[in-house]
């Protein structure tokens, strides 16, 4: 019973990240008129399925994953109190138009029902410091400003290198340059955040000692089916916030926000092995390339907000994951 909770869980989860994140592969595509919105949702759709579908593979070539919950039905309802906590903040978030990290609101609610099964007496989550550093504190600093710099400095040299062109023509090549920066952008989202989604699945059917050299291929159809759902539901309150109210961006500045969001969230999957929030480079990249102007293009009091909100989210969520945590122990 508890197993099947987690399940229903986990699709909730799943759907609601492909929803929020669409934001991310479609808002600059669909501001700066490169695609209409229903075709930039479905080929967002597409290329996410696919990336889920993918992760799969990097998960299997990888072996292990960084999320573990001690085996029994004390793992499955600390993975329950963790799933909810990220589901309810980041629907508030959705609520709110804010572009937040779902991977970074699991991981806090996994730290908050962990440190809730210590202190009713169950066993917690092995090297729980370790797994917020690495895959909270470091991408959260790190990330974001990688992003910044190389959209701020990219900018500059892609605009150079259209200096003799007429406007006309650079925003029509650019336009069609970001047709395939969604499917990138949409297609590393899947790959990222895809893995997530299986590694719950496993844990809930196999426990903590899944062997993810061989991952059931129910388990990545549901991943990708559930992501792809939420994908082309499509969260436009967030897409908004983005395409609009953050900063004033034309094709150029998409392209390179894309370029660069893309480019992190392959080597983040491939290369290091971590989990980058796709929001938080999208974001950061997108402001990146909209400062390198002449006039003010940022809205300033947004970001602020939108910076506190970030580093609230694991917080707030590891509290939440405690808070359920204890409310479901008796069912342990």
């Amino acid at each position: 019973m508890l197993a099947a909770t987690v399940v229903v869980f986990t699709a909730a989860f799943g759907f609601l990240n492909g929803f929020r994140d669409a934001s991310a592969a479609i808002g600059l595509t669909v501001r700066t008129r490169a695609l209409a919105p229903s075709i930039a949702a479905a080929l967002a759709t597409l290329f996410n399925v696919a990336g889920a579908v993918t992760s799969a593979w990097l998960l299997a070539y990888f072996g292990g994953f960084w999320l573990t919950t001690p085996e029994g039905s004390g793992g499955l309802i600390m993975l329950l109190a963790t799933l909810a906590s990220a589901i309810l903040w980041n629907t508030y978030a959705w609520w709110l138009g804010y572009p937040s990290s779902s991977t970074h609101a699991l991981v806090g609610g996994l730290v908050g029902s962990s440190a809730a099964a210590g202190l009713v007496g169950h066993e917690g989550v092995a090297q729980l410091d370790r797994v917020f550093w690495v895959q909270v504190g470091l991408p959260l600093l790190l990330s974001p400003l990688l992003a910044f710099g190389a959209a701020f400095f990219l900018t500059a040299g892609v605009t150079w290198a259209v200096r003799y062109a007429q406007p006309s023509h650079a925003h029509a090549g650019l336009r069609a340059a970001q047709s395939v920066g969604t499917s990138a952008v949409a297609f590393a989202h899947g790959l990222q955040d895809g893995q997530r989604i299986i590694a719950v699945l496993m844990i809930a059917a196999l426990g903590s000692g899944a062997d993810y050299t061989s991952i059931p291929a129910w388990t990545t159809a549901f991943a990708a089916a559930v992501l792809g759902a939420g994908t082309l539901a499509g969260g436009w309150r967030i897409t908004y916030t983005l395409s609009h109210r953050l900063v004033r961006v034309d094709p150029l500045r998409g392209f390179v926000s894309q370029l660069v969001t893309s480019g992190m969230l392959f080597f983040g999957a491939l290369g290091l092995h971590w989990p980058l929030s796709t929001t938080h480079t999208v974001v950061s990249s997108v402001l990146g390339a909209g400062s390198n102007q002449d006039y003010a293009a940022v809205n300033g009091r947004l970001v602020i907000r939108l910076v506190r909100f970030w580093l609230v989210t694991p917080l707030t969520t590891a509290a939440l994951g405690a808070i359920f945590a204890l409310a479901l122990s008796p069912l342990g």
